[in-house]
């Protein structure tokens, strides 16, 4: 009996770091993907000096985001892994702030794909600030 109860452990740490990768890759997907519809959000905005601007902001700001997430999960301490989290929190935030500064001309299309991506960079920045909360 005591055989099989170490391998159904086994199986369960091999659950569990399974379920963990998942959740590790999908959210550098979703800060990828997010990165992405930045920047075709950015390609149809009218060029006024200003969007153009906020736009090489939000670009940096979006990518990021995604870039810290894969430096922090390269990590080399606790400490490193919890600055990069809060990092990948704070570009969230930031691209939050260049894109309501985007000029959308009243444009209703442009005014919905920029709440979207507004909405996105929140729930971003709610996991990141999760993250940071539970590696304390």
């Amino acid at each position: 009996m005591g055989n099989s109860k170490s391998e159904y452990l086994n199986s369960k740490q091999i659950q569990i770091t399974k379920t963990q990768n998942s959740k590790q890759y999908d959210l550098e997907d979703r800060t990828l993907e997010f990165a992405r519809r930045v920047r075709a959000f950015i390609k149809k905005l009218p060029k006024t000096i200003g969007n153009i601007e906020d736009g090489k902001q939000v670009i940096r700001s979006s990518g990021s985001v995604g870039a810290n997430y894969i430096e922090a999960n390269e990590s080399l301490s606790k400490k490193d892994f919890a600055m990069r989290i809060k990092i990948c929190r704070k570009e969230a935030k930031e691209s939050r702030y260049w894109l309501n500064l985007i000029d959308t001309s009243n444009n209703t299309d442009y005014d919905k794909e920029r709440r979207n991506l507004d909405q996105e960079a929140l729930e971003l920045t709610r996991i990141f600030g999760s993250i940071v909360e539970s590696s304390k």
